[in-house]
């Protein structure tokens, strides 16, 4: 049994090597997220500065990380990847438990992906589900996480995701849902 399972991890790490050197060269370069520069609408303003009209279809209010409160960083990173600050892309642990959960009940409905993997995918890949976009997924995440600090990563995504009503990023879901800055979100708004 010790045997088998040793048989069995070495073809498996065997397996990565070999997809890694055939996705490697493929990988889009991270440098471009490290000066991105995110859609944001066109504002009109007064001569007073009161914002008169707003044009476009996505509405987006860019933030650094110093100007996310510490309770909304939690918020995400509880919701989305707990392990986010300890793994180095991937978590490994996360996607053994979704692959075992498949290959019992024959449906995905545990997630293996992290933030960064959403970042990936995101910037760089499509939504299409297929086993070689989530390898290419997985891949790139472990070369962003080179790259970026885990700050700048959870910072690209807090700005980038989908919040409904036209909101990109949680800048923007401030304003459309509390119509107010992020800063003075309560504990119960975040």
């Amino acid at each position: 049994v010790i045997a088998a399972g040793l048989a069995l991890f070495g073809l498996g790490g065997l397996g990565v090597v070999i997809a890694y050197l055939y996705v490697a060269p493929s990988l889009p370069s991270v440098a471009v997220l490290k000066d991105i520069r995110l859609q944001v609408p066109l504002r009109v303003y007064t001569r007073d500065g009161r914002l008169l009209a707003q044009f476009g279809e996505k509405r987006r209010i860019p933030l650094s990380f110093d100007q996310i409160p510490k309770p909304m960083v939690n918020a995400f990173v509880a919701a989305e990847d707990e392990h986010f600050w300890e793994h180095p892309g991937v978590d490994v642990e996360g996607v053994l438990r979704a692959a075992i959960h498949l290959a019992l009940t024959g449906e995905r409905t545990q997630g293996g992906g992290t933030i960064t993997m959403q970042v990936a995918r995101d910037f760089f890949l499509t939504r299409k589900k297929t086993f070689s976009r989530k390898i290419r997924e997985a891949f790139l995440a472990l070369k962003i996480e080179r790259e970026l600090s885990k700050q700048d990563i959870l910072t690209l995504y807090i700005n980038k995701i989908y919040l409904g009503s036209r909101a990109y990023g949680a800048g923007a879901a401030a304003q459309v849902y509390y119509g107010t800055d992020v800063s003075h979100l309560s504990l119960a708004q975040i």
